[in-house]
């Protein structure tokens, strides 16, 4: 497609011009004001909904960092997190020295992958991701201080099931063994508040760990992560623990096709 006007820069090939009275900020005020969310998250999904709305296509070009950030009215660091999201879910390119640029308009998008989620009405996937994240990377931290050597081999049993089943394609018994996996670290956290939590939503919870597996190609990459998990776990390194499982859900989001920016420590 041709490129557009943008920010008063005019780009080879416009066919409109698209001015600073529907720049970015406009996006985000209209849009996310009354979202409570974190700010990189409010940037993540302003300019993903300007690729959306505005149609830039593979190799258009995406303003410059900079007046991203100014006109999102976000700081370059916020900005650096939401483009590197948005790069793992392969919309954008962030080529050093040249630019940021639309990679591809076509994501694999909640309308796609999140049809048929039969939770709608309670919660979204995205929730479900972001409490994963919290939850599970603390229960994580904790395990890695708790788990007997029993039970790391019962851990270790899990994951080389999980590969089995993976190489041989059938993705609904990974996804039990991958529920499984997370439940017995959270139940070696000791915390109960946190495994009634789980038990509770355990339909939830395990609706959310088949949707990785819509991007087959990709599917390996559950496992790989969860030897990380188990290496920490093995090592008793708490905070490497916390920060694998953590990564690991994150992850999971992204290949499902839902993109969130986690807070950074201060």
């Amino acid at each position: 497609m041709g490129r557009r006007t943008l920010l008063g820069h005019d780009l080879p090939g416009a066919a409109n011009s698209f001015t600073t009275s529907r720049s970015l900020a406009g996006y985000t005020r209209k849009n996310m004001n009354s979202i409570s969310r974190a700010v990189p998250e409010v940037a993540l999904q302003g300019i993903r909904k300007l690729i959306a709305d505005e149609g830039f296509g593979p190799g258009d070009a995406l303003p410059s960092q900079r007046d991203l950030a100014l006109q999102l009215g976000v700081s370059r660091a916020s900005l650096r997190e939401a483009l590197s999201s948005l790069s793992a879910l392969g919309m954008i390119s962030v080529q050093p020295g040249k630019g940021v640029f639309v990679q591809s308009s076509v994501e694999v998008s909640h309308g796609e992958s999140t049809a048929g989620w039969p939770f709608a009405a309670q919660v979204s996937p995205l929730d479900i991701f972001q409490l994963r994240y919290a939850l599970e990377g603390f229960a994580a931290g904790m395990a890695a201080a708790t788990l007997s050597p029993d039970e790391l081999d019962v851990l270790g049993d899990n994951v080389e099931a999980m590969r089995r089943e993976l190489k041989s394609g059938d993705f609904d018994a990974a996804a039990r063994l991958d529920f499984e996996f997370h439940r017995r670290i959270l139940q070696a956290s000791g915390n109960q508040a946190m495994l009634n939590i789980l038990t509770a939503s355990a339909e939830i919870f395990l609706e959310s760990q088949k949707l990785p597996f819509i991007r087959a190609e990709r599917a390996m990459e559950t496992w790989q992560e969860h030897r990380k998990i188990l290496r920490a776990l093995s090592r008793r390194a708490s905070g490497s623990a916390q920060k694998a499982m953590q990564e690991h859900v994150r992850n999971a989001a992204l290949r499902t096709g839902i993109g969130f920016v986690a807070p950074s420590a201060s």
